[in-house]
């Protein structure tokens, strides 16, 4: 899959029932350093449909490194994200670890 113009790789994951979690089916996308960049999934739990959600401006923590933007948009059908609504906007600003 491309995304800002670079080239990610997937990751198919098929969760056993016992795992809860958004939806049994998900699928990773890492960029060619292996930072997650795109995280699609159903959101069965909420009832809120196919989600594209994306993580952006990596920063490291106490030597882990962290997505500290995270935006989440409806999929559409062919896999794309709709452009509208913004499902989810977060920004975070200062990580610690315990």
């Amino acid at each position: 899959m491309a995304g800002d113009g670079e080239t990610w790789r997937r990751l198919k994951v098929r969760y056993p029932n016992h795992i809860a979690t958004h939806s049994r089916e998900q699928v990773f996308y890492f960029d060619r350093d292996g930072l997650l960049r795109r995280h699609d999934y159903d959101a069965e739990v909420s009832g809120s449909g196919p989600a594209a959600h994306y993580v952006t401006d990596h920063k490291e923590f106490n030597g882990i490194v962290v997505p500290t933007t995270r935006r989440v948009y409806l999929r559409q059908p062919d896999g794309s994200r709709a452009p509208e609504p913004l499902v989810v906007s977060i920004d975070l600003r200062d990580v610690s670890f315990r």
